[in-house]
């Protein structure tokens, strides 16, 4: 017998697809979410669209201004900073732990994980790429073995996809190659037990990806006022 599976909210759909829409850069940076157009837009009630922001602003996708309405959170420097040094944090933590505990199954999926990714850059599918690198990386969380952690991780992870989108968005070959060294020297350091070598990879991997999009966000418009719809 399958085990059961609640079917997913309307309201969680409705945040699933606007989240959708902030991490890959069709709603930008500051841009104001209209809730009747998204209703319409999207056949369902404004109060299903108004729980949805709800959602995402526990998310810290969206900003819901009282009596001004609902917009997508700014991508500046003090965001993506504070962003990458939490997480930095976080994947140290759980990458210390998973040095320690890894079972054969979990070296097996790191290395099958890799195998895809390399065959994404060799195809130059990017999104592809992306996809699997967030994997990656939550396959490695599985560990933080942490309530908290795990928690605070699920509301910073679609800034953290958010922000991945943003650098590999603008990505040249270097960058590509640079991600797929650090994952190589991160799953040979795991392989050795070896918490300090991979904490200074894990940090190394933060920092660069926080400069990789602080480089970029500034040459992003932001699309204030805009209607969400268009």
């Amino acid at each position: 017998m399958k085990p059961f599976k609640p079917r997913e909210t309307l309201t969680e759909q409705v945040a699933q697809h606007i989240e959708n829409l902030i991490c890959f850069g069709q709603l930008r940076s500051g841009e104001r979410i209209f809730e009747n157009a998204m209703a319409k837009q999207l056949d369902v009630s404004h109060g299903s669209v108004r729980e949805g922001l709800l959602l995402l602003e526990k998310r810290h996708l969206v900003r819901n201004v009282p009596r001004k309405g609902a917009f997508v959170t700014e991508l500046n420097d003090y965001f993506v900073r504070s962003l990458y040094e939490v997480l930095e944090l976080y994947l140290c933590h759980t990458g210390r732990k998973l040095t320690r505990q890894w079972q054969p199954e979990d070296m097996e999926a790191l290395e099958s994980l890799y195998a895809s990714m390399e065959d994404c850059y060799r195809r130059g599918d990017l999104l592809a790429f992306l996809d699997l690198g967030i994997e990656y990386t939550q396959a490695s969380l599985t560990y933080a073995d942490n309530y908290f952690i795990l928690e605070a991780i699920k509301d910073l992870w679609p800034s953290a996809k958010r922000c991945a989108f943003v650098a590999f968005q603008h990505a040249n070959q270097q960058v590509l190659e640079d991600n797929l060294a650090h994952m190589r020297a991160s799953i040979e350091a795991i392989k050795a037990h070896d918490e300090e070598r991979l904490v200074a990879i894990l940090k190394g991997y933060a920092e660069q990806q926080c400069k990789q999009v602080l480089a970029f966000i500034d040459a992003e418009p932001t699309k204030t006022g805009r209607n969400a719809a268009s």
